[in-house]
């Protein structure tokens, strides 16, 4: 393993910026792959398949490396959505706070702006993204209920791609 410990702060930043975007690539050309065999349902059922499990992993790795204890409720959420390798990627933030919900919007989704610069259409990730945020949300705290406000295919105005909404169960 390379000794990390002479690289700068702005070497070691620039490293997790492209092991994120290499992640993204390669969840990317695998989408694709099954897609040109088998067609979009089936590729589509694949990545929801995989985000199951990924996102839970995704989750736990965070709650131990940032110390998010166990049924944090909606603070140790937020914590963790900005540790999310998504949020090294994509422009996200967090509004209408309230004591037992929060909204989340992706202003600015990487996958989707690439499509928009190739003049495609907006990927449609809503099934995938149910899955994704209810899993990574309830590996934090099984309490905090997910739903979607908007995500593609569904209509979305100019200042974000997808929103969900995550409240606290009492």
């Amino acid at each position: 393993m390379s000794d990390l410990a002479h690289l700068s702060r702005e070497q070691l930043i620039g490293m997790l910026d492209d092991f994120a975007k290499n992640w993204l690539a390669h969840d990317g050309l695998w989408f694709q792959a099954i897609e040109s065999k088998h067609g979009m349902d089936t590729a589509i059922e694949c990545d929801t398949e995989a985000w199951r499990r990924f996102t839970v992993i995704e989750a736990k790795r965070i709650m131990k490396r940032h110390n998010i204890g166990e049924n944090s409720g909606l603070e140790g959420l937020k914590k963790a959505l900005g540790y999310r390798l998504y949020a090294r990627l994509n422009k996200q933030r967090i509004i209408e706070e309230t004591q037992d919900s929060f909204l989340f919007e992706m202003q600015e989704c990487r996958v989707q702006v690439a499509r928009a610069r190739q003049g495609l259409a907006d990927f449609p990730c809503k099934s995938v993204g149910m899955v994704e945020y209810t899993e990574f949300a309830s590996t934090i705290d099984p309490r905090i209920i997910t739903s979607c406000v908007s995500c593609p295919p569904d209509p979305h105005p100019d200042t974000f791609y997808c929103a969900w909404r995550f409240s606290l169960q009492q």
